[in-house]
């Protein structure tokens, strides 16, 4: 007999307690995207051995070291994108703020390994200035990145970059540093966009480790 996933309670009357084991994966992915939140967004630009661009966003996004700085995202799945940082080694993270929210998620869409989302959802692509793949003009800032490693976690493919190239635009940048609430940027929760509040604490003095 087979023994069916248990589903998660509509309603709680006592904490929950879950070995995600234990419950079906629609049920798992919503309990885990709606517990890591905000989550940034990569909109990871790459091109294929042949040329092709394409452009898709990943919320499973994160930076991983910063002397030097390394970023990592995962693809859950063989995608365009992961196939072509297998075959050149490169990619580039555009940002996207809110103006860009459209065009963001319509790259996530389902499109062929022969359609350049570029064109598809309306961004113009500019050379990048370390790494073959284009960067998105109209984003506020990039990182251009080239493969640290790609290592199989679960049902995702872990990718780490060596950021070797920094872009940012004069519009976002305020007292030696990028604003973030000038950035303005996409972010996702579960299975919604959202964005920055304006209400933040008092910033802190960088960590030790910064100065050694």
């Amino acid at each position: 007999m087979t023994i069916q996933p248990a589903l998660a309670p509509r309603e709680l009357d006592e904490p929950l307690e879950v070995d995600p084991a234990d419950w079906s994966k629609p049920d798992v992915y919503q309990l885990i995207t709606s517990l890591v939140v905000p989550r940034p967004i990569a909109w990871i630009s790459t091109v294929s051995p042949a040329g092709r661009r394409n452009l898709a966003p990943y919320s499973y996004f994160s930076l991983v070291a910063d002397h030097p700085p390394h970023v990592a995202f995962s693809s859950i799945g063989e995608k365009d994108t992961l196939r072509n940082i297998r075959a050149t080694g490169q990619f580039v993270v555009n940002l996207a703020d809110q103006g860009l929210l459209e065009q963001l998620d319509n790259s996530g869409a389902h499109f062929g390994p022969d359609q350049d989302e570029f064109l598809e959802v309306g961004v113009t692509p500019v050379p990048s200035v370390r790494v073959r793949p284009p960067r998105v003009r109209e984003a506020k800032a990039h990182m251009e990145c080239e493969v640290a490693g790609i290592h199989p976690v679960g049902n995702g493919n872990l990718v780490l970059g060596r950021v070797v190239h920094v872009h940012v635009e004069p519009g976002v940048w305020r007292d030696g540093r990028v604003d973030s609430t000038l950035m303005d940027p996409v972010l996702r929760l579960s299975r919604c966009y959202g964005r920055l509040s304006p209400e933040v604490t008092a910033e802190e003095e960088p960590a030790p480790h910064v100065f050694t």
